[in-house]
C-alpha cells in the first residue's frame, strides 16, 4: 500500500487508472533516455567550451547548470498540463522544441547564446523523463511501477553511458557544433517515432481550471509529508550524482591533463553500476517494496560519497582515484532513484504526472544549485567535488532518518 502522509491518514489507492496498452518499452525508454543523453553528451566538451568562447570555466559550466534548471521549469508544466489534457501531446510538443533547440545550440556566436539554447533543449528533453514515468505509473500498481521504471531506468542507461564517450570523439573530431547537429538528428528521428507509435496512457483527465488552478495543482502534493520525503530523497540523492557530473570532466581535463575522450571512457564504469542498482530494483521491487530498497540505496549512495572525500584526499590523483569510489554512489543510486520516484508519484495516483514533474522540477533545482556550487570551488584536485558530494549524501540520510521517525515511508 501506499505510504500514509502523516500517522493515521489513510494511504492513497492503489488500483490504477487504465484505459489502453502501455506503450511500447523501447518508445519509454527512448522518451527517458534523450534528456540524460543530450545534457550527458556535452560534458567532455565543458573545458573546451571555456576556451573557445574565451570564459572562465563557472561560467562554461552554467551550460550544465542551466540545462539542469530547463528541465526543473519544464518538468512543473508537462507534469499537469498531462494529467489534464493527455501524455501524448506533450511528448510531441517537447521534441519538437528539443528539435529547434538543438540546432540553434549548434549555430551560437556567443556563450550566451549557447546556454539559452541548453536551457530551451532541456526544456523540450524533459518532457520524455515526465511523461515516461507518468505512463508507466497510469499503466500499473506502486510496487510493479518501481520495478517496470527500474527495467526503463536500465535500459536507458545505454544512452548517458555512451554518451559522453561519443561526445568526446565527437568534440575532438568534429567540434563541439557537431554534438547538437547529433541531437538534432536524434530529435528528428524520435519525433517521428513517438508520432507514430505512442498510445494515450491517461484514463481520467484531472481538472485544471485556468491559470490559478495550474498554479495550485502542486499545492495537494507539497502539503503531503510523504510526497515530500519522497521526492526530497530524490533530489538529494541525485544532487551527489550531479556534483560529480559537473565536477568530474574539470578534474580529469584540467587536473589530470587528459583528452575529453578519457573522462567519456572512464564514465562508462559510472553507467554500469547505475544499470547494476536499477536492475536490483527491477528484480527486487515488489518483494522488498518501496521503502526498503530506497533506504538501502541511499545509504550505498552516502558510502560512495564517504570513500571518494577519502580517496582524493589521501591518494595521488588518478582516473581511479576519481572513478572509483563514485562507482558506489552510481550503485546507489540506481536502486535509490526509481523508487523514490514510484513513492512520489503513487502518494497520489491521479496526480501522477503532477507529481512525477514535480519531484523533477525539485531534483532539477537542487542538481543546479550543486553544480552552481562545484564551480565555484572546484580547482582541478577533486575535492571541492566530493565534499559536495557528501554533503548531499548527508542531506539525504537526514531526510531519510526524518520520514523513519514520521512513519512516512
Amino acid at each position: 500500500m501506499t505510504p500514509p502522509d502523516s500517522p493515521g491518514e489513510p494511504a492513497a489507492p492503489e488500483a490504477p487508472t487504465r484505459s489502453r496498452a502501455a506503450p511500447p518499452a523501447w518508445i519509454l525508454v527512448a522518451l527517458t533516455s534523450i534528456g540524460p543523453f543530450s545534457l550527458q553528451i556535452l560534458l567532455p566538451s565543458l573545458p573546451g567550451l571555456a576556451v573557445s568562447f574565451a570564459v572562465p570555466p563557472g561560467t562554461a559550466q552554467l551550460a550544465l547548470t542551466f540545462y539542469l534548471v530547463g528541465v526543473a521549469v519544464g518538468q512543473l508544466f508537462y507534469g499537469p498540463l498531462s494529467d489534464r489534457f493527455g501524455r501524448r501531446p506533450f511528448a510531441l510538443t517537447g521534441l519538437a522544441l528539443f528539435l529547434v533547440a538543438s540546432a540553434g545550440a549548434a549555430a551560437a556566436g556567443s556563450i550566451f547564446w549557447l546556454i539559452a539554447g541548453r536551457m530551451l533543449q532541456a526544456v523540450g528533453a524533459c518532457s520524455g523523463m515526465v511523461l515516461a514515468r507518468a505512463m508507466i505509473r497510469d499503466c500499473y500498481p506502486r510496487d510493479r511501477a518501481a520495478s517496470v521504471m527500474a527495467y526503463v531506468f536500465m535500459g536507458m542507461t545505454v544512452a548517458p553511458m555512451v554518451a559522453p564517450a561519443i561526445g568526446g570523439l565527437i568534440d575532438e573530431a568534429l567540434g563541439w557544433r557537431a554534438i547538437f547537429g547529433l541531437n538534432a538528428v536524434v530529435g528528428a528521428v524520435l519525433l517521428a517515432a513517438v508520432a507514430l507509435r505512442l498510445p494515450e496512457t491517461l484514463a481520467t483527465p484531472q481538472r485544471l481550471p485556468g491559470i490559478a488552478g495550474f498554479l495550485r495543482a502542486n499545492l495537494p502534493l507539497l502539503r503531503r509529508p510523504a510526497f515530500l520525503v519522497f521526492a526530497g530523497s530524490f533530489a538529494t540523492s541525485s544532487g551527489v550524482f550531479f556534483t560529480f557530473l559537473a565536477g568530474a570532466p574539470f578534474v580529469v581535463v584540467n587536473g589530470l591533463g587528459l583528452p575529453p575522450t578519457a573522462y567519456g571512457v572512464a564514465f562508462i564504469v559510472i553507467s554500469l553500476a547505475y544499470a547494476g542498482g536499477n536492475f536490483v530494483t527491477a528484480r527486487l521491487a515488489q518483494r522488498l517494496g518501496v521503502a526498503r530498497l530506497l533506504i538501502a540505496g541511499t545509504a550505498v549512495t552516502f558510502l560512495g560519497a564517504a570513500l571518494s572525500l577519502l580517496a582524493v584526499l589521501v591518494l595521488p590523483l588518478s582516473l581511479a582515484v576519481v572513478f572509483g569510489p563514485p562507482m558506489l554512489m552510481a550503485l546507489g543510486n540506481g536502486v535509490a532513484q526509481a523508487n523514490a520516484m514510484a513513492g512520489a508519484v503513487s502518494v497520489r495516483p491521479k496526480l501522477a504526472g503532477t507529481a512525477s514533474g514535480l519531484s523533477g522540477a525539485i531534483q532539477m533545482a537542487f542538481g543546479a544549485l550543486m553544480t552552481v556550487l562545484v564551480g565555484a570551488t572546484e580547482t582541478g584536485t577533486g575535492v571541492a567535488t566530493a565534499v559536495c558530494m557528501l554533503a548531499s549524501a548527508l542531506a539525504c540520510q537526514a531526510l531519510l532518518f526524518a520520514g523513519r521517525r514520521a512513519a512516512l515511508i
